[in-house]
């Protein structure tokens, strides 16, 4: 089972957020429950390939 890291937030009634790796990529849902679920779902197209020029973010070490 692989995990992602999400951030969201609740605003105006409905629940918000974006995963940690694609902070360009935002989704919503009427509950926590139903924002996971279209986080997951982002995450498939997001990872398959099916949404173009994704940008993502990485870390560099710097000696």
């Amino acid at each position: 089972m692989k995990t992602v890291r999400y951030v969201y937030w609740q605003e105006g009634g409905m629940w918000l957020g974006y995963l940690e790796d694609y902070p360009d990529y935002m989704t919503q849902g009427q509950t926590l429950e139903d924002l996971q679920e279209h986080l997951k779902d982002l995450y498939k197209d997001l990872s398959e390939g099916h949404i173009p020029n994704v940008r993502k973010v990485a870390e560099l070490q710097i000696t």
